[in-house]
C-alpha cells in the first residue's frame, strides 16, 4: 500500500516560472556541473523552496548514478518532480538551449574569422574565478549534504581522493556508497535486489552502435549518442573521451581546435558538455552542431526521465534513504576531488591564484553577489593581464 507522504505536494510554483528559472540559469550560469548543481540547491531549494531537500538529493543521486552531463540531468529531473514529463522535457530545453545558441554563434566567428586569439587571454582570467565560484558551490553543497556524519565524511573524503588521483569520476564507487549505507543504515530482511541490479544495468543496455558506414552526419550522431550515454560525471569526465573520438579515432578536428572547444565551453554559461555542440559545428557547421548536441543530450534525458517514476515512488523507503545518502555523499565527495582537478589546470601562477582566492573572498562576504558579475570582471582582467604576461 503507498503511503501518503510518497505523493508529491502541491507545486507553489507554475511550470513557466521553472522554465524561465532554468532559461535564466542557462544564460548565466558559469562553472560548469559543480557550480550549476550548487546554483540549483541555493535558488530551488534554500531561496525559493520550490522543490524539498529530498528531492534534491534524489536527483542529484541519480544524476551521478545514471551517464551523461550531471547538471543537465539534475536539471530535468527538478522539472519532473511536479510536472512530469512535459516538465522535464520543457526544463531541459530551457536550461540546454541559451549555452547552444552562444556556442554556435562562436563556432560561426572561429570558422570565419579563422580562430579566436582573444580567447586565451579571457579563459586565463575566467578560469581562476570559475575555480573559486565551483569551491564555494562545493563548500555549501558538502555542509548542507554531509554535516557531521563520520561515515558520510568517510565516503566523501574517499571520492574526494580518489577523483584527485584518478581526474575522473568511477561510477561503480557511487553505487557501492549507497549499498554500504543502504547496508549498514537499513540493512533489507533478504537480500534479493533485483530491482537493484536492474537499475544498475540499465545504462549498460545500450547498444553500442559502432562501425556504421554511413553519411557525416550520422557518424557524428553516432559518436555523440555514445558520449552521452556511456560518460558518467561532469564535463570533465566527457572530454578525454571527445579527444579520442574527434581528434585521434575520426580526426575531424586537429589538437588546438579541440583545445579552442574545451575552451569556449568553459567561457561560456550553461553546462559545460555544450562544448559538442562547437566540435559539432566545426566538423559540419549548423546542422552538425544541432546534430551532435541532441544525440548528446538525449541519451541523458531518457536515462532521467524512465528511472525518475521509481525514485518517486519508492524514494522515501528507509533503504532507499540511506542509498540515496551514500551516493550523494560520493557525488558531492567527487565533486569537491573535481574543484582540486580543475584547480590544478586553471591556477597557473600568482595572478590567477589570487583571482581564485578573491572570487572566495567576494562570495564569503557578498552573499547576494552575481557571479556574472564577478565572471565578467575577471574575464576583464584576463585580457589586461594575460598580455602582459605572455606577450
Amino acid at each position: 500500500m503507498e503511503h501518503p507522504q510518497t505523493l508529491p505536494a502541491a507545486p507553489g510554483y507554475t511550470l513557466w516560472q521553472l522554465v524561465l528559472y532554468m532559461l535564466r540559469l542557462g544564460a548565466l550560469g558559469f562553472g560548469g556541473p559543480v557550480a550549476l548543481a550548487g546554483y540549483m540547491h541555493r535558488d530551488l531549494v534554500d531561496t525559493r523552496q520550490w522543490i524539498t531537500e529530498a528531492d534534491y538529493k534524489e536527483g542529484l543521486a541519480l544524476a551521478q548514478l545514471a551517464p551523461g552531463p550531471l547538471a543537465a540531468q539534475l536539471a530535468i529531473y527538478l522539472g519532473y518532480v511536479h510536472y512530469r514529463v512535459r516538465g522535464a522535457t520543457l526544463v531541459g530545453i530551457a536550461f540546454v538551449l541559451p549555452s547552444f545558441l552562444m556556442v554556435v554563434a562562436l563556432g560561426w566567428s572561429y570558422v570565419r574569422f579563422g580562430g579566436i586569439g582573444w580567447m586565451q587571454a579571457v579563459f586565463y582570467g575566467v578560469g581562476a574565478a570559475v575555480i573559486g565560484i565551483i569551491a564555494m558551490s562545493a563548500h555549501k553543497l558538502t555542509v548542507k549534504s554531509v554535516g557531521r556524519d563520520k561515515l558520510l565524511w568517510a565516503i566523501y573524503l574517499l571520492l574526494a581522493a580518489v577523483t584527485v588521483v584518478t581526474e575522473s569520476e568511477i561510477a561503480w564507487l557511487f553505487l557501492a556508497a549507497g549499498i554500504l549505507v543502504w547496508f549498514l543504515r537499513a540493512p533489507p530482511k533478504w537480500l534479493g535486489g533485483a530491482g537493484m541490479h536492474a537499475a544498475a544495468a540499465a545504462p549498460l543496455s545500450v547498444p553500442a552502435l559502432n562501425g556504421m558506414d554511413a553519411s557525416l552526419l550520422v557518424q557524428i550522431a553516432v559518436f555523440f549518442a555514445k558520449a552521452g550515454a556511456f560518460v558518467f560525471g561532469s564535463g570533465l569526465a566527457i572530454v578525454p573521451f571527445l579527444y579520442g573520438g574527434v581528434v585521434t579515432e575520426h580526426q575531424w578536428l586537429n589538437d588546438k581546435q579541440f583545445v579552442d572547444a574545451v575552451a569556449v565551453a568553459m567561457i561560456t554559461p550553461g553546462p559545460v558538455v555544450i562544448t559538442v555542440a562547437f566540435i559539432g559545428y566545426l566538423i559540419a557547421g549548423l546542422p552538425g552542431a544541432c546534430v551532435a548536441a541532441l544525440a548528446t543530450f538525449l541519451p541523458c534525458y531518457l536515462f532521467t526521465i524512465i528511472p525518475a517514476p521509481y525514485f518517486k515512488k519508492y524514494g522515501r523507503l528507509p533503504g532507499i534513504i540511506a542509498f540515496v545518502d551514500g551516493v550523494t555523499a560520493a557525488a558531492v565527495g567527487a565533486i569537491a576531488g573535481a574543484v582540486i582537478v580543475l584547480a590544478k589546470r586553471s591556477i597557473t601562477d600568482l595572478p590567477t591564484a589570487l583571482l581564485a582566492l578573491v572570487t572566495v573572498l567576494l562570495l564569503w562576504r557578498f552573499k547576494k553577489l552575481q557571479e556574472p558579475v564577478i565572471v565578467a570582471g575577471a574575464a576583464a582582467v584576463g585580457l589586461l593581464v594575460y598580455p602582459l604576461l605572455h606577450g
